[in-house]
């Protein structure tokens, strides 16, 4: 596979559910979106080289949080975005190298069920009307067969014959949900992706709908690609999981593996999260400082090391955490400054002693380490930085901060290694560093 996508370091990789014979390959994917800026900008990397496979009747998981390309991925894989690089294989075929009409009679294999129920559907358009739509603008059958074709599938999905010519308002959430699912069901695909299907609906509501997905998937052999927040939903009707973080892949593998031996800190800590319904329980809590970094500037090694809480500390340095947190919090305030846009009237500001967005980075500096004790060399580095920044190099600061406090978790991309019946972008599996523990 490409670079960037999911690949073992060991001889041979565990078996994950994947089909011997995949229906969708997903190869080095990538899928920017450039900037708005009339000169120049970099592209918004929402999906940054996956590559996954989904097999034939399985149901793929994918999860992480807002804003890591979940959806991004999913629109793309269906050629609803334009992919800047990459493969999509469906049964065999290069689906990105189609043109407009083999890309039309593909979707006829492919449709999805989006999140919203309320404003997916045509509101003017009778629930009729809505599920025959497909068969309408794909020319299938005639148009009484359609009417019958119509009236089964609204009896599949658990709805009356009488629902035809009624309105989506006459309907609840759940109900709503039904008819996109018809919908989707019209052209009999292949393949369908449900991009977070009951996250709209109440609790009870929700439970009806991933049965009757599960009872749909065994009546029709329909493979899913499931986009989920809800860990709980992923783990009751999903094969396999994807865990993504800033537009790529940190791990993969079979349900039950992943949550209850994940290998990969990302997953450990979004796992954490899961409330646990035991007020008694004291389950321990792995907290992310922070929020993902920037899509259009995202880390040179691995994504998720400006928020690791097990990242690959430099053997020379031996500070106590909390110095660490410090120092981090600092270099994180760096980087956003290297990258933050400053207008000429934010500028005159300053120089007028204004108040402006950025608060000034020596005031930053002295609110981290002042009522600290910290080392003379790291604070000396730390002021070096602050006087860099106020001379306008913010590049030049942070460069200054990753060669002092930087490790090989920033400096190096981590290959995928086989981990455990997963696999895991993570430095930590590498032979060099796996005798390390992760608390460490």
């Amino acid at each position: 596979m490409t670079d960037g996508g999911l690949r073992a370091t060991t001889d041979a990789a565990p078996e994950t559910g994947a089909d011997s014979d995949p229906l969708v390959e997903v190869d080095g994917l990538r899928t920017y979106y450039e900037s708005d800026r009339l000169f120049g900008g970099d592209p918004v990397k929402a999906v940054d080289g996956v590559s996954l496979e989904i097999g034939r009747g399985e149901t793929l998981g994918v999860v992480g949080e807002s804003g890591c390309g979940k959806t991004t991925l999913a629109r793309s894989i269906l050629q609803l975005e334009d992919v800047t690089a990459g493969t999509v294989t469906f049964d065999g075929e290069d689906v990105t190298a189609f043109d407009r009409r083999e890309r039309q009679a593909w979707r006829r294999n492919a449709q999805i069920v989006y999140q919203d129920p309320t404003s997916s559907i045509n509101e003017r358009m009778t629930v009729g009307e809505i599920v025959r739509e497909p068969l309408d603008v794909h020319d299938r059958l005639d148009p009484a067969t359609r009417r019958e074709r119509v009236l089964e599938l609204l009896e599949t999905v658990g709805l009356e014959e009488e629902h035809y010519y009624r309105y989506p308002h006459q309907f609840s959430g759940g109900q709503r949900q039904r008819v996109g699912i018809a919908r989707a069901l019209a052209l009999e695909p292949e393949f369908i992706v449900l991009d977070e299907p009951v996250s709209a609906l109440d609790v009870s509501v929700q439970a009806k709908i991933l049965n009757l997905l599960s009872d749909l998937q065994e009546e029709f052999g329909l493979t899913y690609l499931l986009i989920a927040h809800d860990l709980s939903v992923v783990r009751h009707i999903c094969d396999r999981v994807a865990v993504m973080y800033l537009g790529k892949v940190m791990e993969c593998g079979p349900t039950d593996a992943l949550f209850d031996s994940p290998e990969n800190p990302y997953t450990r800590a979004l796992l954490s999260a899961i409330p646990e319904p035991d007020p008694t329980a004291d389950p321990e809590r792995i907290t992310l400082r922070g929020t993902p970094p920037n899509p259009r500037h995202p880390p040179e090694g691995c994504v998720f090391s400006t928020r690791c809480p097990f990242r690959i500390r430099p053997d020379e340095l031996d500070l106590g955490d909390e110095t660490w947190e410090r120092v981090d919090e600092f270099r994180s305030v760096v980087r956003e400054r290297e990258h933050a846009t400053v207008t000429i009237v934010e500028r005159l500001k300053s120089r007028l002693g204004f108040d402006t967005r950025f608060t000034p980075i020596g005031d930053v500096a002295a609110a981290l380490f002042d009522d600290h004790d910290v080392p003379s060399e790291v604070n000396e580095t730390v002021w070096n930085a602050v006087d860099r920044v106020e001379a306008g190099d913010s590049r030049g600061a942070r460069e200054l901060l990753d060669d002092r406090f930087g490790s090989v978790c920033e400096a190096e991309s981590p290959p995928v290694c086989v981990a455990g019946e997963t696999e895991s972008r993570c430095h930590r599996h590498l032979e060099e560093y796996e005798t390390l523990d992760l608390a460490e």
